[in-house]
């Protein structure tokens, strides 16, 4: 059998609509001043990213086996309205499609009842030994 055959063995069929809430307060290190992608002190672009990549991959790292993570592959987002500092975010994460290994997630996030980002994010089923060996050898072993 080939390896990546084996791969696929194992690869867990997750339950289309699954979906993971979760809060965030935006901190400091969030805010566009902060990372350089603005200078004002709101939520910024990137960081509202990383809440979503977060949020879909706490969504279904349970389901997975344990030498099994997700990567992220593509983020396709809008971000709608600006958020303040200390303001909480709650972002929704909802696996709308799997392609065997490749996950994709519809991404909104909330402030308040306000809609301030949406978009469609995708993961990417790894064996995470494997994907770090694989950097490692690309880096001479180090």
């Amino acid at each position: 059998m080939k390896v990546f055959e084996a791969i696929l063995m194992d690869m867990p069929k997750l339950p289309i609509g699954l979906e993971l809430t979760k809060k965030y307060v935006v901190r400091s290190e969030d805010t566009a001043k902060f990372l350089g992608s603005g200078d004002v002190e709101v939520l910024s672009t990137p960081a509202m990213i990383a809440y979503m990549e977060h949020t879909a991959l706490e969504a279904v790292q349970t389901y997975l086996l344990e030498n099994l993570t997700t990567v992220g592959i593509r983020v396709d987002v809008k971000h709608l309205r600006p958020a303040p500092k200390g303001a909480e975010i709650t972002v929704v994460a909802k696996l709308i499609q799997q392609d065997r290994r490749k996950l994709v997630f519809e991404v909104k996030a909330f402030w308040n009842e306000d809609l301030i980002g949406e978009g469609i994010h995708e993961r990417f089923i790894v064996d995470r030994e494997k994907f770090l060996s694989k950097l490692r050898d690309k880096l001479g072993g180090r």
